[in-house]
């Protein structure tokens, strides 16, 4: 648990740092389909990994059901506030795998779910960062977490060959003040990266996402943009794909 403990906090940190993100999708034509958002840390292993290795700590693959976590943990939650539990109670669709072996200088994180109906997973970026709140305390209780709004919302749709990807500000004065914070992180965040991986099960037919790429098949897309642009304009993913019919 102290390993997966460490885990959670070097997440923590990689929010704040060097971010390089992967959203990726697989959607199957009834709907249904599976989410996950990667971060790749390699980078910052790449500067922190000798010092993480003096500490002995071996390489590590694990995975959190968020499902059986709030199980193992239901009535230490259920003395929290509705508010809090309603914030814990997002992560219950999601699994966490946590790589770290600083000898091969390897960081990975990847919140992934599977759904029925791609709405389920509705900010799925937020449920990665909200995920990284459980804290030290993971080993016996959840720690309680602000009950403050998220700043923004993501909104998947997907029906009649059309799916939609829609960024919106919910609250304006939130989004600045995490504006005004990200002004001393820029030279940090510079060069870090946002990638949507999106694999359809028909071929593109249009796509409102200029300079994307596709696979040889048509049916997967890819689209990055840089981070630091996106935190400032959520709007910047907005997107519609129409597949053939």
């Amino acid at each position: 648990m102290r390993k997966i403990q460490l885990l959670v906090g070097l997440l923590a940190i990689a929010l704040i740092s060097s971010c390089n993100f992967t959203e990726e999708i697989h959607l199957q034509e009834n709907g249904s389909g599976k989410l996950s958002i990667k971060f790749d840390g390699s980078d910052m292993m790449e500067m922190g990994g000798e010092e993480l290795a003096k500490t002995d700590e071996k390489a590590v693959d694990s995975i959190i059901s968020f499902k059986d976590f709030l199980e193992e943990h239901k009535d230490s939650i259920a003395q929290l506030a509705p508010e809090e539990q309603a914030k814990l109670k997002r992560l219950e669709p999601f699994n966490l795998r946590m790589v770290m072996n600083p000898e091969k200088k390897e960081m990975l994180f990847d919140l992934f779910s599977d759904f029925k109906d791609i709405s389920e997973v509705n900010n799925a970026f937020n449920t990665f960062q909200e995920a990284s709140m459980l804290g030290p305390n993971s080993q016996k209780a959840p720690a309680p977490m602000p009950a403050s709004e998220q700043a923004t919302e993501v909104y998947y749709s997907f029906a009649k060959n059309k799916f939609t990807r829609t960024a919106k500000i919910v609250n304006e004065e939130l989004f600045q003040k995490q504006l005004d914070s990200m002004q001393g992180a820029e030279m940090f965040l510079s060069g870090s990266s946002y990638t949507i991986k999106y694999h359809f099960p028909k071929k593109v037919k249009s796509t409102t996402a200029e300079g994307a790429t596709f696979s040889v098949d048509g049916k997967t897309m890819i689209y990055q943009v840089d981070f630091l642009d996106l935190m400032k304009n959520p709007a910047l993913l907005d997107l519609e794909v129409e597949l053939e019919k």
